[in-house]
């Protein structure tokens, strides 16, 4: 159903928009119509409504005795009547039930506002064990990662030693980023989509934090619109004190290791294979490679989709990677560091447009922009020629940071990004060389002072950085 409906008392109405926001405030309207329901009923009718099963929830975390408002019978939940009108629930159980469809159309899925796709199921289930382990501590350990390892090893048995083993993801694109109502899957779903991790990284997350604190002053909006809503200032603190979505991937690896994580998998597969079953214990290892490599050692890159970009002109020429350098820039104009997807995107959009039509390029000239959001936005990409660096745009990536960094730095997580992670994602995938030379854009182009004197100095520190006594020789590029 689309368009407008009622999602709480007939005074409050509301687009069915899938968007965290919406999520959240229906979670509210939840709490105000049950006020004496605990935090741990009110998610366990929620991922009752989002169709994740008793049975799994058995299977994987066995049977406890908890007090207040859930007790178990027969092994299954028994949860207190919830107080929730016909339009209220509709909503949240269009919003939370997880399934993709024929067309490749993903469900149950929220976009938050930093640009991320998360899938509600799965965040549920793993705040759900964080406060029942708070209630019961006989929890095993690594209980938070259930949910999500659950989902990692059936996307491994269903794909098995498929060539090319793609046993994770897709991402995908929403019809609409103001206004967002369906979200489409870019290739073959997994069991495993990228919001399905999302959501079950988060739940691991929120699990945790929630196993150790003091429920009693938890609120369930409260905490979803601290993690997901709260407007972001600085990324140069200590990750510690940022509980939020944007920092899920430094966060799940402070809580997690590949070990944990892979008993964990094995644990949810424990009734597809006997013990020792060498074929699955080889599918769980590839598929954690892959997983390590995409959601860990990978940074999150904002698709062109997301940030609203225009098709190039003309089809872009293709790169031949592994390609042996990466040119560091700033974009100088626009000058202002960039901390959310708004902001960024009407950055990038600007830039594509000035690209395009000032200067005749076929597209914004950027292989990646970094914003100082947490995140990366995706330009020309890996896989195309950019029109970044005059005479070497064939051989070469050109990473920008949004900013003027003549001056002052840009954030260390956005440094961090391309440093540790982009550089690192570039050569385990096979785009850049092992042995690449990472430059400023200076040093290659006469006349310029790119990428700003503080920015270039950072640089001169990181590995892989070169220093030229010629300039590199030139080849012929295209735009």
């Amino acid at each position: 159903m689309s368009g407008i409906c009622v999602v709480i008392q007939s005074s409050v109405t509301a687009v069915h928009l899938r968007n965290m926001e919406h999520f959240t405030t229906a979670v509210t309207h939840l709490e105000d119509l049950n006020p004496g329901l605990s935090p741990l009923a009110l998610v366990t009718n929620l991922r009752k409504i989002a169709d994740q099963s008793d049975n799994l929830t058995h299977d994987l975390m066995g049977s406890s005795d908890n007090r207040g408002d859930v007790h178990y019978e027969n092994n299954s939940f028994i949860t207190e009547q919830m107080n929730i009108n016909h339009n209220l629930s509709n909503f949240l159980d269009e919003v939370t039930h997880h399934f993709i469809t024929n067309d490749h159309d993903e469900r149950g899925v929220v976009l938050t506002p930093d640009g991320t796709t998360v899938a509600l199921a799965p965040l549920l289930l793993g705040i759900e064990y964080g406060l029942r382990a708070n209630e019961d501590s006989n929890q095993p350990h690594g209980f938070y990662l259930l949910p999500l390892a659950k989902y990692l090893g059936m996307s491994f048995l269903q794909f098995g030693n498929a060539t090319p083993p793609e046993r994770l993801g897709p991402d995908g694109c929403w019809d609409n980023v103001s206004a967002p109502m369906v979200f489409t899957l870019s290739g073959m779903p997994t069991l495993a989509t990228d919001a399905l991790v999302h959501g079950g990284m988060d739940g691991a997350i929120l699990g945790k934090h929630l196993s150790v604190v003091n429920c009693s002053e938890v609120n369930l909006s409260t905490l979803l619109r601290s993690y997901y809503l709260d407007t972001m200032e600085e990324l140069d603190h200590d990750l510690n004190t940022h509980l939020r979505g944007r920092y899920r991937r430094p966060n799940f690896k402070k809580i997690t290791n590949l070990s944990l994580l892979k008993e964990k998998v094995a644990n949810a597969l424990h009734s597809h294979q006997q013990k020792g079953d060498l074929g699955v214990e080889s599918l769980i290892e590839k598929g954690m490679k892959d997983f390590m490599l995409r959601y860990m050692e990978c940074p999150a890159i904002i698709p062109r989709c997301m940030w609203g970009a225009a098709p190039p002109v003309v089809p872009l020429n293709p790169l031949s990677p592994p390609l042996p350098f990466l040119y560091i820039h700033h974009t100088a104009s626009p000058s202002k560091p960039c901390r959310n997807l708004q902001m960024c995107s009407k950055n990038m959009k600007a830039m594509q447009h000035f690209h395009q039509k000032g200067r005749g390029w076929y597209d914004i000239g950027y292989s990646f922009v970094v914003g100082s959001d947490g995140y990366i936005y995706e330009g020309r990409g890996w896989m195309s020629t950019g029109a970044h660096t005059k005479g070497h745009n064939s051989v070469g990536y050109g990473v920008a940071f949004i900013g003027d960094y003549t001056a002052h730095l840009p954030a260390q997580y956005a440094m961090d990004l391309v440093h540790h992670h982009l550089v690192k994602c570039g050569v385990s995938k096979g785009f850049l060389q092992e042995n690449l030379t990472i430059l400023g854009h200076r040093q290659v182009v006469a006349g310029t002072e790119c990428p700003g004197e503080s920015l270039y100095s950072e640089i001169t520190t990181w590995e892989h950085y070169k220093v030229l006594t010629t300039r590199t020789s030139t080849v012929t590029d295209m735009t």
